[in-house]
């Protein structure tokens, strides 16, 4: 595991110098947007809403956009220059018990291990969260941005759960949950009957992602009858790399009219072979995609 963050916990007199390590991931599909003609992959481009123009990163920054549409532009130096005390330090406000905690504060975990010369105050912080059942209310600054967070004991190891700040909480604004709803006693107790019987541990691994499985399977099944599609961009590339050259060249012989006549002649060739080169890729990728489904139906 590779630690995403180096700090102290700060309480009182005592400081425990700790990594801390996602505890979890998001695992996705592994499906993504791509040109159905060719096979080839969307990729997004950063551009400017204002000129078009694809802005590389050396020139991209940060602002806030005032009401009245006037951008304040906020330069690396400014922010790093702004008052954040818990940059480096988990700093401990209070101790309160878990339950008084609503599950919707929750946002990322991660786990807290101690550096070699932290390990008994490491220890002694985690079998006293565990004896007390208390979590440990924080303020920590990750990714330039002051969060609210907790720290609890699982396993032995303290978890660091940063939360959301009350305004980022909504407010239920559902006009139809303010309507009288007669409720009849015969139908609460059978409700309440269904819950019981449903009542039991929460096990973790009973439950399964069924939809993952099937498009695994789904996946597997058109690899394993031939339903694929080689993507065609390495051609196209080919012929936007001549086209850029050819432009290149009238470019710096723009002085010689006649030259530059030329040059222009061999830039509308090259995108009449580029577009060629593309309509040629598309043709084949079709063709391919159409033998392997005749493939597929005649096994």
């Amino acid at each position: 595991m590779r630690s995403v963050w180096n700090g102290t916990i700060a309480f009182g007199e005592v400081s425990i110098p700790v990594k801390a390590y996602s505890a979890t991931e998001e695992r996705g599909t592994g499906l993504h947007q791509l040109h159905l003609a060719d096979g080839g992959r969307i990729k997004l481009r950063r551009t400017c809403e204002t000129d078009g123009a694809d802005i590389p990163f050396v020139e991209m920054g940060r602002g806030y956009e005032l009401p009245g549409g006037d951008v304040v532009v906020l330069t690396e130096e400014e922010l790093a220059h702004l008052p954040l005390s818990t940059a480096h330090t988990i700093d401990v406000q209070a101790f309160t018990p878990l339950e008084q905690i609503d599950p919707m504060h929750f946002n990322r975990s991660y786990y807290l291990a101690p550096e070699p010369v932290s390990l008994k105050p490491y220890a002694l912080l985690t079998e006293a969260l565990r004896q007390t059942g208390q979590v440990a209310v924080v303020k920590v600054a990750l990714r330039q941005r002051e969060t609210l967070a907790m720290l609890r004991e699982r396993d032995h190891v303290i978890v660091l759960t940063t939360m959301l700040w009350p305004d980022e909480i909504r407010t239920p604004d559902l006009p139809i949950l303010e309507e009288d709803v007669p409720v009849q006693l015969r139908e609460l107790r059978a409700a309440v009957a269904l819950v019981a019987e449903l009542s039991g541990d929460f096990k973790p691994a009973e439950y399964t992602d069924e939809y993952s499985a099937a498009l695994r399977t789904l996946i597997e099944s058109k690899a394993a009858t031939g339903d694929v599609r080689r993507p065609t961009a390495a051609q196209q590339d080919v012929a936007a790399t001549e086209f850029v050259s050819t432009l290149r060249d009238a470019t710096e012989t723009s002085e010689n009219r006649d030259a530059a006549g030329n040059a222009v002649d061999k830039a509308r060739a090259a995108v009449r072979r580029a577009a060629a080169a593309k309509a040629a890729a598309t043709r084949a990728a079709r063709r391919a995609a159409s033998k392997a489904r005749n493939t597929a139906n005649r096994s």
